[in-house]
């Protein structure tokens, strides 16, 4: 089994890339998908499209895993297009058939899907789907879309329409590129949930869930596809977009800025960097405290951090050191075992340590496992006191449109009093920065266009259209 205690953090679903009508379209895709590894790290794969035809390759395993060495077929021809996916699930669902491109084959031409997010109905429209004669082969809700599409297409509609078609069925959150015989296309849900860029490199398209994937590749960023909009390029690089579903308001999740989305990004038109300084500040001017050292939790607490100590004037220093080799561990969740896990992710730099008030910085705390071994860690190096400040506010309800909290009975907020995970934890003091700061310091869309129900507890959709996550 996967330790909860390897990495007591939240997991996006995915990360979702597309490159159409460029030479090098397969060895851009990876490259492009090497920059979105942090989104999911448990499988990648690559569809492309070349002179009609089309390749699939996908495997378990991270991207310089996967493609190593790159299929034949990739190697004799890079295409002109192709999309591509990396991916995060739960452990019950690790495996290759939940892998994604997706694809299906139509009568006439095939259609790949990558998608980012989670559909909210999607266990509905899974038993909508059995109930008609359908046969679903995992539990991917790109696979829905895609039966979905296909129950429209034999009604005649052209490969495009019938993805428009189905995808106004369903409620929830996607941010999907797909690939077929006539072009690229990239759709957004009308809320707008997860991100997704759209650039150009040279005469080429280029989408991806976030703008680093872009840089690497050397294309500019032009914009944002909007909620709702559709955009296709053709193979003769004619563009065509519109919209095929209006929401009544947006719901950018704000979680992708505290913690997902790679500092080195924009998304929803935010430096990601320059919000979580922001928050770093907020959380300072609301819960000072006294401390010889802020110390970042690595990697996610240290811009949160930067900003903390900058508003301060309390010396920054790095005394925690992340070793990025380790992975996913898994182990058994003794108690030996959880100390063991934290030490093979992190170790302290006792000098930097020993004797000192520390103010750690954490972005988030979710079951609060792996939060008590590091405090217990850092004590057994000599800190005099540890005051924890996590740069957004108690998570107390779980998310339905593409993250992978937890249930709402395993967060310890949910549960617990601040003082009580205070104590729980073993630290000298704890705060969080409250909904109201962490909003403020979000400046290109109003604040009721973010989603917060993780905090918050207000989910964007009627209650009754959620689901239990497939």
């Amino acid at each position: 089994m996967v330790s909860e205690y390897a990495d007591d953090k939240p997991r996006d679903h995915c990360g979702v890339f597309g490159i159409a009508n460029h030479d090098c379209a397969v060895e851009l895709t990876r490259q492009g998908l090497f920059s979105l590894q942090h989104r999911g790290q448990e499988s990648a794969g690559i569809y492309r499209y070349s002179d009609g035809k089309c390749h699939l390759h996908k495997a378990m395993g991270l991207v310089g895993d996967v493609f190593r060495e790159m299929p034949p077929e990739f190697v004799a021809d890079q295409g002109s297009m192709a999309i591509g996916h990396v991916r995060y699930s739960t452990s019950g669902d690790s495996n290759l058939i939940n892998a994604q491109p997706f694809v299906v084959e139509f009568d006439t031409f095939n259609l790949g899907l990558a998608h980012n997010g989670n559909l909210s109905n999607g266990g509905y429209l899974r038993n909508h789907l059995k109930q008609g004669g359908a046969i679903l082969q995992g539990t991917l809700d790109t696979e829905i879309i895609l039966h979905l599409a296909a129950r429209q297409h034999t009604m005649g509609s052209p490969p495009w329409e019938a993805l428009q078609a189905a995808l106004k069925q369903t409620e929830g959150a996607y941010s999907i590129v797909a690939l077929c015989e006539d072009g690229l296309a990239a759709y957004r849900d009308p809320y707008g949930f997860r991100p997704l860029i759209m650039g150009h490199l040279d005469d080429a398209v280029v989408f991806a869930s976030e703008s680093c994937a872009l840089d690497l590749i050397g294309a500019t960023c032009e914009r944002d596809v909007e909620p709702g909009e559709f955009i296709i390029v053709r193979p003769d690089g004619t563009m065509e977009s519109g919209y095929f579903d209006f929401a009544r308001r947006k719901a950018h999740c704000i979680f992708e800025l505290v913690y997902f989305a790679r500092p080195d990004s924009h998304v929803f038109g935010e430096c990601v960097y320059d919000v979580r300084k922001q928050f770093g500040a907020k959380l300072a001017e609301e819960s000072p405290v006294e401390a010889d050292v802020v110390m970042p939790l690595p990697d996610g607490g240290i811009y949160a951090a930067l900003g903390f100590a900058e508003a301060t004037g309390i010396p920054f220093d790095l005394g925690i050191m992340r070793n990025h080799y380790v992975g996913r561990t898994f182990i058994r969740p003794s108690e030996d075992d959880r100390r063991a896990a934290v030490r093979l992710k992190l170790n302290p730099i006792g000098e930097a340590i020993e004797g000192k008030r520390i103010c750690l910085v954490e972005d988030s705390i979710v079951r609060g496992n792996t939060t008590r071994e590091r405090v217990r860690t850092l004590l057994d190096c000599g800190a005099k006191e540890i005051h924890i400040r996590v740069s957004c506010p108690p998570h107390v309800s779980p998310c339905y449109y593409g993250i992978d909290f937890p249930s709402k009975e395993e967060l310890i907020a949910n549960n617990y009093s601040i003082d009580e995970i205070a104590e729980l934890i073993g630290a000298d003091s704890l705060a969080y920065l409250s909904l109201d700061a962490m909003l403020s310091c979000v400046q290109k869309h109003p604040l009721n266009n973010y989603c917060h129900a993780c905090f918050s507890g207000e989910y964007p959709l009627k209650p009754k259209a959620i689901c239990p996550r497939t």
